[in-house]
């Protein structure tokens, strides 16, 4: 099983590949998009998907200007990939504020008055040191960036030290919870990972279910259950 800090990780790594593929016009061959002329009659559905990619150009006068859209001129954006990075980076922001006011610390206190002058000034220089840390999360009103927060997070789960304390089994199911659902996402929109599916439609010869797998770069294929047909994007390659 996949664990927690690898999904945080994949998280961290492919982050700035999403920000180059929200720029970049849709790929065709990606999964469940290279089998739609041959299998349309199979998922009427994927017409309404498809129709929303071809408009994507003509939505974008409508949105305010994104800050991951560089450049001076605007550039087509694929409005799926933005959804995916909005959504993953306020999942694990929420999740961080909640980790960090349960497992994070008060600062050290500064020295009494009281104290004499050289103790004073060490204790001081300790708390300022404290407050200054930079492991310490702070609660700013802004979000960090999706990299940043899975990191912060892997540094929890991994137990990397800091001021906090040690987090419990429902606080690392937590966190494992968001970062596996996360990592997915990022990984769908990517295409980078295996997937199968079974269209609602059934198989137009023998009424079976069709399953189409696909993902990881590969030409998906699709297969039916029942009599065993197999469809790929050029067309049908055994019955």
């Amino acid at each position: 099983m996949t664990s927690t800090s690898t999904h945080l990780r994949t998280i961290a790594l492919h982050w700035g590949d999403l920000h180059e593929a929200a720029g970049q016009p849709v790929t065709v061959g990606a999964f469940g998009l290279g089998l739609r002329g041959y299998l349309a009659r199979l998922d009427a559905a994927d017409a309404d998907q498809l129709e929303y990619e071809r408009h994507q150009a003509a939505h974008l006068r409508s949105l305010e200007r994104d800050p991951i859209q560089l450049g001076e001129r605007p550039v087509p954006v694929r409005l799926h990939i933005l959804d995916t990075m909005r959504a993953v980076e306020a999942a694990l922001n929420d999740t961080a504020d909640q980790i960090a006011s349960s497992t994070q610390r008060p600062p050290m206190a500064y020295a009494p008055t009281s104290w004499p002058a050289a103790d004073r000034a060490r204790r001081n220089a300790l708390a300022r040191a404290d407050m200054a840390d930079p492991r310490r999360w702070r609660w700013t009103g802004r979000r960090r960036t999706a990299p940043y927060v899975a990191l912060w997070l892997l540094a929890r789960v991994e137990d990397k030290g800091g001021p906090f304390r040690k987090l419990t089994g429902s606080e690392l199911e937590q966190i494992g919870v968001v970062a596996a659902g996360a990592a997915a996402r990022v990984e769908r929109a990517l295409d980078i990972a295996a997937q199968q599916r079974t269209l609602s439609t059934p198989c137009p010869d023998c009424g079976g279910a069709v399953d189409v797998h696909g993902g990881e770069g590969r030409t998906p294929v699709a297969h039916c259950t029942g009599c065993g047909k197999i469809w790929a994007e050029s067309g049908v390659i055994a019955a």
